[in-house]
């Protein structure tokens, strides 16, 4: 078990990444808690989400930025090097080519898109909306 030195919480991962204190309330929260370089990011891929999901609400689920319409659709965060990006299995399976191309990583549930890309809005924005159409989500 690792003990993290700031807050005490304690982690099965040794530096396991999480929130020190009070996580955040609202999406504005949470960007604003992130590094100041990555916040222009963040809120690209957040306009790019909440643009193709109109009618679903933004809320903090799981301590990262989610959409929700009767279920968690689609949820993002900021990691250490990269926004995770996190539509459930399914979707990560159907765009897997698309992800090749771009050559990012991914696995089960989770796509990494490195700071030093550019965004794919256009992806982002499709990926999302596969999530509301098909009904598989986070």
């Amino acid at each position: 078990m690792w003990k993290c030195p700031k807050c005490g919480r304690s982690f099965r991962n040794e530096n396991q990444s999480h929130y020190c204190g009070k996580a955040p309330e609202t999406i504005d929260d949470y960007i604003f808690m992130q590094d100041e370089e990555i916040r222009n990011q963040l809120h690209q891929v957040r306009d790019a989400i909440r643009d193709e999901l109109p009618n679903a609400k933004e809320k903090i689920s799981w301590s990262m930025p989610t959409w929700w319409l009767g279920h968690n659709i689609i949820h993002f965060a900021a990691q250490k090097k990269h926004i995770g990006l996190y539509p459930g299995p399914e979707a990560v399976a159907f765009f897997s080519k698309k992800l090749d191309a771009y050559g990012y990583r991914y696995s089960k549930g989770t796509i990494q898109i490195p700071y030093s890309d550019d965004l794919p809005l256009h992806l982002i924005s499709e990926i999302a909306g596969w999530c509301r159409d098909t009904g598989n989500h986070a």
